[in-house]
């Protein structure tokens, strides 16, 4: 069925890494690989696992796919137990037609059900449809906690979005990701 075709109905599943099979776990990595290109690299992968997936199917294909795995991030002398999503993606040919909402919709149940504030990098061209859903930038400077103590993420500034935790947040303290390999935040 080409992409100006109909569409089937859309079906959305949430499933822990250690419960996704080895062909939907082949089919999550292509499918983020083809969407993202160059921009995706095997550590972006690898920090899509552990969590749970959230993931898209039309007529037995996956469209979409977002996984939120937990994180921890320090905000003054708060620790904050985070819903952080990664790997938020629509294919190409079904972009636009509320598959991305559907997605966003569990995502977001479950950061809000199991974890104290939600949080994720967004692109540019992802800013509208999170702004939309009520995601909020962080408006102060971003850290990455480290080896070596704290490192300084400046060029992440403005580009953190959270979801909830309005009254667990000093907006004037600093908000400091857990270290990973790859992109701390």
């Amino acid at each position: 069925m080409g992409a100006g075709a109909g569409a089937g109905a859309v079906t959305v599943r949430t499933v822990h890494t250690a419960d996704l099979g080895p062909e939907d776990r082949r089919a999550v990595r292509a499918l983020l690989f083809a969407v993202f290109g160059a921009e995706m690299t095997e550590e972006d992968w690898t920090h899509c696992l552990g969590g749970l997936h959230v993931l898209a199917w039309e007529n037995g294909e996956l469209v979409g796919h977002a996984a939120v795995v937990q994180r921890r991030l320090m905000n003054g002398d708060r620790i904050l137990r985070t819903g952080y999503l990664e790997g938020v993606v629509v294919r190409s040919d079904r972009q636009r037609r509320g598959i991305g909402g559907k997605l966003m919709d569990e995502a977001e149940r479950v950061v809000r059900a199991a974890h104290q504030l939600g949080a994720l990098g967004a692109s540019e061209a992802g800013v509208p449809f999170y702004l939309a859903r009520g995601w909020r930038p962080w408006p102060g400077p971003t850290w990455a906690l480290g080896p070596h103590g704290r490192q300084r993420t400046a060029e992440e500034d403005g580009g953190i979005y959270l979801l909830g935790g309005e009254g667990e947040l000093d907006q004037s303290a600093d908000l400091v990701c857990d270290w990973r390999e790859g992109d701390l935040w």
